[in-house]
């Protein structure tokens, strides 16, 4: 299997690397890509050393998975340059999510929607995914008729400059202008703004919550708010989510549901002091959920709070994922 990584060289790139020799995925030929200025800059593959490669010759090497992180401008140019020349495009970026003609997955969730004419296929974001895999199965046994989440994201899912910040505060140093990758300090400090903004006031960070979770659960009326929150945590995003379902439900059914869901763990001991934290997920593909309460001041309100670590299941691990079950399938 020949397989593109567009983007390489970026923080969701280095980890679909380390991703993809973790789960053995079968690559016969390693194709690293990126942009013309990491042209000929070495990276790391299963113990061999690759020269990165630009976009027009990734597409002469012929590639039947390209699996992208270069950002939605990068995509929408180059994603059906790759596909028209016989490649998959699973691309991590915002460009293909809400088309309509492009399928939005999660595997444990709705793989089952790809078929063998879809060759740009969409990953969502990172805290949609999260989500998702939580609410999902809830949804399907209960009815989920609105959800409240607030998020508590990672620098990391800003990229390498946000970090480069975060690590300069960190060490009481002020960030040059140009350094900095938020309009005020990271470390030490929450802000309320991750994204742009858009013309409702709510940040496209926001609206993806709403629209993607729409998408992917096949529930185009579901009433969701949000709000988006870059807090100082190198790694993993948090989510307070609040939902009100549609039929009753008992605490320990609710549990023991997503006990059962592949993909996700619970850990919900309070008398232990045991919940979900950012440090606990890091490198961890799963999904975690805690301090899963009843909601007492609504009919059938539930309460949940669900941690990943933002680059691995968030984008690297999940496009993986939908790699393998297109090799699984016999799609590519």
């Amino acid at each position: 299997m020949k397989v593109a990584v567009v983007g390489v060289t970026g923080l969701v790139g280095g980890v679909m690397r380390k991703v993809l020799e973790e789960r053995n995925f079968p690559v016969s030929e390693f194709i690293p890509v990126a942009s013309e200025r990491s042209v000929g800059k070495p990276v790391e593959f299963e113990g061999r050393s690759y020269n990165v490669v630009g976009m027009e010759e990734a597409i002469a090497m012929k590639p039947q998975i390209a699996i992208f992180s270069a950002g939605g401008g990068t995509s929408l140019e180059w994603a059906p340059r790759f596909a028209e020349a016989g490649a998959t495009v699973v691309d991590n970026s915002s460009a293909w999510r809400m088309d309509p003609d492009k399928k939005l997955v999660v595997p444990e969730i709705n793989a089952h929607v790809l078929g063998p004419n879809d060759k740009i296929i969409a990953n969502p974001n990172c805290s949609t995914i999260q989500m998702v895999m939580v609410l999902a199965p809830i949804h399907r046994t209960y009815g989920i008729s609105r959800i409240v989440v607030s998020t508590y994201q990672s620098v990391t899912g800003t990229g390498m400059k946000a970090v480069k910040q975060y690590h300069l505060e960190s060490k009481g140093f002020e960030p040059k202008p140009e350094e900095m990758a938020y309009a005020y300090p990271i470390f030490q400090n929450c802000i309320p703004h991750c994204d742009v903004f858009l013309d409702n006031d709510y940040t496209k960070e926001e609206m993806k919550l709403v629209h993607e979770t729409r998408k992917i659960m096949d529930a185009p009326h579901l009433r969701i708010t949000s709000t988006a929150v870059r807090v100082p945590v190198l790694g993993g995003h948090s989510e307070s989510v609040n939902i009100a379902l549609e039929k009753p439900f008992e605490v320990e059914d609710v549990k023991a549901l997503l006990r059962q869901t592949p993909g996700v763990i619970v850990m919900d001991d309070v008398a232990q002091k045991q919940y979900p934290m950012p440090l606990l997920a890091h490198e961890r593909d799963e999904v975690f959920v805690g301090r899963i309460r009843r909601d007492e001041s609504i009919e059938h309100g539930l309460n949940l709070w669900i941690v990943a670590d933002n680059l691995r299941k968030g984008a690297a691990t999940n496009a993986i994922q939908i790699a393998e079950y297109l090799v699984e399938k016999d799609l590519v």
